[in-house]
C-alpha cells in the first residue's frame, strides 16, 4: 500500500511545475523552527519545504509514541504558511487540535493564489506524504479550508485525490470554482493562471460539481449571510446539501468575511469536536 501511494505521488510529480515565482524559488537555508505553542505543550512548528513551497508541521509530543491523525489547514487567498503559522487565530485552532492529539499541517497549498488547482494538490500531497513520516500517523487525514482554501480542502476529499481525507471543516469557504471565476477580474486572472485556462473552468475541474458525483462526506461548514466576499447560498449551503447527515454540522455565523468569530476559542472547539466525533466513530467501527 505504501509503495502504491509513493508511485502515485511520483507519477503526479513528473507533470508538476511551479505555479508562480514564489513557488519556483527553492529555499536553500530554511529558517529555524517557529515556536508556535507554549513550551511543554507541543513541539515547535517544523518547516517543510516541498517543491519550492513552505508548509509547517506541528506534532504533539505524545504522537511520537501513540498513533495520531493529521489535520491539514489550507489558507485564504494571498496568504502563505509563514503568515498562517504566526496568526493568532490559526494558533487558537492549532492549539485546540494539538491538545486533542491531532497533528497539524499548516499548508502552503502550492502558492498564495492557487485556488485549489490540481497542480497545487500535487504539491500538498507530497507535503502530506512527508509530514506523515515524521510522527506516528494512524492513516487518517482531515482537512480545514478558510475562504479560497476551501477549494483545496474539498478537492483533496474527492475521488482521485492522491490521499484520502476522512472529513472536512470549511469556514467562509469557496466551493464553487466557476462562481469564483465569474466574479472579480483579479480572481478570474488568478484562476486562469493556476488552472492554465483560457476560458471558464470546465465542470470536471469544479470541486462543487464533482462533489455531486462523489459519495456523501462528513462536513463541518460555517458561514455567514453577511459575507459579501463568498456568497453563502452558492457555496456553503449548496455543498452542505451533499453532506453525510448523521455526522455533519452547519454553523450559521454573523458578520463579514473571515471576521473574528471565525477564529475564536468557540469555533476552534467546534471544529476539534467535529474531528473527534469522526475519530470516535472510526474507532467504534473497529470494535
Amino acid at each position: 500500500m505504501q509503495l502504491s501511494r509513493r508511485s502515485l505521488l511520483l507519477t503526479l510529480l513528473v507533470a508538476w511545475t511551479p505555479l508562480n515565482a514564489q513557488a519556483a524559488t527553492a529555499t536553500t537555508s530554511p529558517p529555524p523552527a517557529v515556536q508556535a505553542a507554549p513550551a511543554g505543550t507541543t513541539r515547535t512548528a517544523q518547516p517543510l519545504d516541498v517543491l519550492g513551497v513552505r508548509s509547517y508541521l506541528l506534532v504533539p509530543d505524545r504522537c511520537q509514541v501513540t498513533s495520531c491523525p493529521l489535520v491539514i489547514i489550507s489558507h485564504p487567498r494571498a496568504q502563505d504558511a509563514d503568515r498562517m503559522v504566526r496568526s493568532s487565530g490559526i494558533l487558537t485552532l492549532s492549539e485546540s487540535l494539538l491538545k486533542a492529539r491531532f497533528a497539524v499541517l499548516i499548508s502552503g497549498d502550492g502558492g498564495p493564489t492557487t485556488w485549489g488547482s490540481p497542480d497545487a494538490l500535487t504539491q500538498v500531497a507530497q507535503t502530506q506524504f512527508e509530514a506523515t513520516g515524521r510522527f506516528k500517523w494512524n492513516s487518517r487525514t482531515y482537512a480545514v479550508g478558510f475562504s479560497m482554501g476551501g477549494l483545496m480542502a474539498l478537492r483533496s476529499a474527492l475521488p482521485g485525490s492522491p490521499y484520502t481525507v476522512h472529513g472536512l471543516a470549511l469556514v467562509d469557504a469557496w466551493a464553487d470554482l466557476r462562481g469564483a471565476w465569474g466574479t472579480a477580474t483579479s480572481r478570474r486572472n488568478e484562476i486562469s493562471a493556476a488552472y492554465r485556462l483560457t476560458g471558464p473552468p470546465p465542470t470536471d475541474l469544479d470541486p462543487l460539481h464533482q462533489a455531486h458525483l462523489a459519495p456523501m462526506l462528513p462536513l463541518f461548514v460555517a458561514g455567514s449571510p453577511d459575507d459579501a466576499t463568498v456568497p453563502l447560498h452558492s457555496n456553503s449551503e449548496r455543498l452542505y446539501a451533499l453532506a453525510q447527515p448523521e455526522l455533519s454540522e452547519f454553523v450559521t455565523l454573523s458578520g463579514p468575511h473571515l471576521g473574528a468569530n471565525r477564529f475564536s476559542q468557540d469555533m476552534a472547539r467546534r471544529i476539534t469536536s467535529f474531528f473527534q466525533r469522526l475519530e470516535l466513530g472510526t474507532t467504534a467501527r473497529k470494535h
